[in-house]
């Protein structure tokens, strides 16, 4: 399985941007399965991550700006493409309880995986670059209780000082599914 990142930066409010993606997301085809997230603790910024997942033989990913016109204002919204990823742990792919969050955690280097792979947790992900122009070396996926987050941050503070790290909450999953034209959208409390 590949995993497409991509993340966005905007000043446009949660539910207004959630819609604007959800219309987005609608438009484009082939993609088996779309997961995207919100940075916890996001103030004025605020932060997402969408996770665009694919069989390696089906591969369709597209994301561009929509032309908008003179009627449409032009919002604030950063996107940056992190690439492709290969699945290399995969220990969780359901959606997240409501009582559960997500810490990502973007590696740059070639770093010992085995000392993350011993941090609490309660699932981890791991994902590592496939195509050469990907932004990163590995991105890390840790699934955990809300509760837990303090501890695991602290964690990876040791382990690391100039990787990003972000706190991540699930918005919706979307699925299309072969037997429907129209993707079922599933939301989650936030």
């Amino acid at each position: 399985m590949i995993v497409q990142f991509v993340s966005f930066e905007t000043t446009v409010a949660p539910n207004e941007f959630r819609a604007l993606w959800n219309e987005h997301n609608n438009q484009v085809n082939g993609q088996d399965q779309v997961i995207l997230q919100q940075e916890v603790d996001g103030k004025n910024l605020h932060r997402y991550i969408s996770q665009h997942r694919f069989q390696e033989d089906d591969i369709k990913f597209a994301f561009k700006k929509r032309r908008r016109s003179s009627q449409t204002p032009e919002l604030d919204i950063r996107i940056k493409e992190a690439g492709g990823y290969s699945t290399l742990q995969l220990e969780c792919e359901n959606e997240t309880e409501a009582n559960y969050c997500k810490v990502f955690v973007f590696l740059s280097t070639f770093p010992e995986l085995k000392l993350y792979q011993e941090l609490s947790y309660q699932y981890l992900n791991i994902y590592q670059a496939y195509y050469e122009s990907s932004t990163y070396t590995y991105i890390l996926e840790f699934f955990l209780e809300n509760t837990q987050v303090p501890q695991l941050i602290e964690q990876l503070k040791i382990h690391n000082r100039i990787t990003e790290i972000g706190v991540y909450k699930e918005c919706k999953q979307t699925k299309k599914t072969s037997s429907s034209k129209s993707p079922t959208i599933k939301k989650l409390i936030m």
